[in-house]
């Protein structure tokens, strides 16, 4: 129907922000883990996650301070979120608004921590960065790194060579 395009913006804007908010979701729960927490060691059977880590920031300690300082800088609503880049194969740290802005084209998200009001406030009232410190001490190395790998060994479809 002819008349019913001018709803297509506003539908397609709902359908990034709602899928996008289940797919970050479902990684946030699984990328925490009880036993999680510390570093990516090769020891933990992590150890390619640790290099690219180091490759990609220079250290762990620089990796969590960006990562950190993304989610604790949120304007308003969003995510802190490390990805893989497939064009680089390099990780990224990703300041993701509400659920779907401000991100790479192709990127793979591979770790998130949630920068919304409902996944602190009731526990660390306006305390964000509190929050975001306490979340490095469950996450899921292991679940992380089958990520990286997953996202390592698909084929580069954003460039197609001619």
């Amino acid at each position: 129907d002819k008349e019913a395009w001018g709803a297509l913006g506003g539908l397609e804007k709902n359908l990034a922000f709602h899928l996008s908010g289940h797919i970050l979701h479902s990684i946030y729960w699984r990328n925490m883990s009880g036993d999680g927490g510390g570093e990516p060691l090769e020891a933990d059977g992590v150890g390619e996650l640790a290099d690219a880590i180091a490759e990609s920031f220079g250290s762990f300690a620089a990796f969590k301070a960006q990562l950190s300082k993304a989610a604790a800088t949120t304007q308003g609503s969003g995510w802190g979120v490390l990805a893989h880049e497939p064009l680089s194969g390099r990780l990224i740290v990703e300041q993701v608004y509400d659920h779907q802005g401000n991100v790479g084209q192709g990127s793979t998200p591979l770790l998130v921590f949630d920068a919304w009001e409902h996944a602190f406030y009731l526990q660390y009232r306006n305390q964000k960065v509190d929050f975001i410190d306490a979340m490095w001490a469950v996450v899921d190395w292991q679940d992380v790194a089958r990520r990286y790998e997953a996202a390592r060994s698909r084929a580069d479809v954003l460039l197609l060579a001619p």
